[in-house]
């Protein structure tokens, strides 16, 4: 799977934009679903996961993201409300840009705002595709469609060298699969040499 190389902003001229940076603790919210969307913000260093809960409560996980990875950012262009959390699994250090700066920022750099848009784009491309395999009662391509949707948002175009940080059971619940088709499912993919799976780990 070729994918576009969605960028991080140059903390150097976030921070001439008026970027400060943030710290958080594991467990600790950066936003909550249904808070104002009042931020640009770029992971330094730690991991933060984006969920929601539907109303029984059972855990809905959109991703996971990492270094240098930015988040919140498609709702900056809009005038609505985060429709998810982001919650800190480690200590994480953030570099955090106000809405309007941000928006300065991109018409003052045209070739960031493009880069931007290659990236938004990207994710919305492989969302669709992920939202079309869903609907699939093959469950090879349901897992396709999940996996290359959560690659696209991580650099690099290398053949399984993406690490799946979802256990089974959240696979399941974000494809509506069963848990024991999930794992046969994957060891299919992983003898057809579409993934390896190390130490229980999935690499894509």
């Amino acid at each position: 799977m070729k994918t576009i190389s969605c960028m991080n902003i140059d903390p150097e001229l976030l921070y001439s934009f008026g970027a400060e940076d943030r710290f958080y603790k594991a467990k600790e919210i950066v936003y909550k679903e249904g808070d104002h969307a009042l931020y640009y913000y770029q992971i330094v260093k730690g991991k933060v996961k984006q969920n929601n809960y539907n109303e029984e409560g059972k855990e809905f996980i959109h991703n996971i993201l990492s270094k240098n990875q930015s988040f919140g950012d498609p709702m900056l262009f809009l005038e609505k409300f985060y429709i998810m959390n982001a919650i800190c699994l480690t200590d994480v250090e953030i570099i955090r840009l106000p809405k309007n700066n941000f928006l300065d920022l991109l018409e003052k750099n045209p070739k960031v705002s493009l880069a931007m848009n290659a990236c938004l784009s990207q994710r919305l491309y492989f969302k669709a595709i992920m939202l079309q395999n869903m609907s699939s009662p093959n469950p090879v391509l349901r897992l396709k469609g999940l996996l290359d949707y959560l690659k696209s948002y991580h650099e690099g175009d290398c053949e399984q060298c993406f690490h799946v940080e979802l256990t089974r059971q959240q696979i399941a619940n974000l494809t509506g699969l069963r848990v024991e088709t999930v794992i046969r499912t994957l060891k299919k993919m992983e003898k057809e040499g579409n993934l390896m799976i190390k130490e229980r780990k999935i690499l894509y």
